[in-house]
């Protein structure tokens, strides 16, 4: 990479790893839910793993899991379910690393 070249982001990327739920359709049309985990993520979008191939636009949901804790409410309940659009993806051995786009940016 070019050191006059930078990559202009409105948010910083952060490389955690994350489990999580995805749903949505796959390449063939498919209804599926699996977990997978993020590679990378930011209020915007994040880089993450699949078994299956995907649609690029396709839109997909995101869950993080959450343990029930208490009943209580003073500790508030899990994340809602994050609404994404697919903008890229790549083949990684039997894996396909996918980059989405939130809907609505988290944070």
């Amino acid at each position: 990479m070019s050191p006059l070249y930078e990559e202009r982001r409105r948010f910083a990327r952060i490389h955690l790893q994350v489990p999580m739920f995805i749903r949505g359709k796959d390449a063939h049309a498919e209804q599926f839910l699996e977990l997978t985990k993020t590679l990378d993520i930011s209020g915007l979008g994040a880089f993450i793993t699949s078994p299956r191939s995907l649609s690029v636009n396709e839109i997909i949901t995101l869950t993080i899991p959450a343990p029930s804790i208490t009943s209580s409410g003073l500790i508030p309940a899990g994340m809602a379910p994050i609404q994404a659009r697919v903008k890229r993806q790549q083949q990684a051995g039997d894996v396909y690393l996918i980059g989405v786009e939130f809907l609505k940016p988290i944070g």
